[in-house]
């Protein structure tokens, strides 16, 4: 018998997800030899991964072959499933709690974090921060449920990355169709962003500030929100650094990070 990890689905956790997470091709016929290799232990091997931070090679034994486990990893990152199915939970936790499936209003932040030392391409340093790393610029609802991430190099601007990742947020369609309002804090500030935001998206920008006189923590509007969701990162061992080679690793990583909390509410 395999042993039991904290990082396991549940068999309701993995009935509710494994219908959403495999089809062999894109009209649903299969292809090639029959899979053999249980999706229920790819899919905790994967989670094994992001929870406990190990490396691919590094799983335990009575896991798949690490080749195995990568090679379902890296397909569903390419071919867009873990996207896919992030979008599909999402609206469907805002639904359970009885929000509209559209968010109105969104908070925009980033978070610069260290990379591995192996790791060279699309690395900056974040004056400010005083990181060296790569920059996580992550839009959130107020639910704190993640709608798009970007990673880029740490020494990319606010603005720029707001830019980008406001962009693929846009693309989601239906999914933002009642968004009206965008909070960022002092890092957002300018007239050309705030121009930007209204003439390609049609979304206020609101900026919330630090008051000068405060010391020690402050719970500021909105913005609070989002500090919360990089809490939550803060369970998942794979997203303490960016151990990744591509940046697009690093956010399917964080989109699989969201997918194991909202499946642990939804089932």
């Amino acid at each position: 018998m395999s042993k039991v990890y904290p990082s396991d689905l549940t068999a309701e956790q993995f009935a509710f997800l494994s219908t959403r997470f495999f089809l062999d091709t894109s009209d649903g016929a299969p292809r090639g030899r029959p899979r053999t290799t249980s999706l229920w232990a790819i899919l905790n091997a994967i989670f094994y991964v992001l929870c406990e931070g190990c490396t691919w090679r590094g799983l335990p034994g009575d896991f798949p072959p690490w080749q195995t486990v990568y090679t379902y990893f890296r397909r569903w990152k390419k071919d867009g499933t873990l996207l896919a199915i992030h979008d599909e939970l999402y609206v469907l936790s805002r639904l359970v709690e009885g929000r509209s499936n559209s968010p109105s209003e969104l908070i925009v932040d980033s978070q610069s974090v260290k990379t591995a030392t192996m790791i060279a391409d699309e690395v900056g340093y974040d004056g400010a921060k005083r990181v060296k790393g790569r920059k996580r610029h992550l839009t959130i609802d107020t639910l704190g449920l993640v709608l798009r991430v970007l990673v880029t190099a740490a020494d990319v601007p606010e603005r720029e990355g707001g830019k980008r990742v406001l962009q693929k947020v846009k693309q989601m369609g239906a999914t933002v169709r009642r968004v009206h309002t965008v909070w960022v804090d002092g890092g957002y500030d300018g007239a050309p962003f705030y121009q930007w935001a209204i003439d390609t998206l049609r979304w206020v920008i609101w900026v919330v500030l630090r008051p000068e006189a405060a010391q020690g923590f402050v719970l500021l509007k909105k913005r609070w929100k989002v500090e919360r969701t990089f809490g939550w990162f803060n369970r998942y061992r794979r997203l303490s650094k960016d151990y990744e080679v591509l940046p697009e690793t690093s956010e399917a990583f964080i989109y699989l990070a969201m997918i194991r909390i909202m499946v642990r509410r939804l089932a």
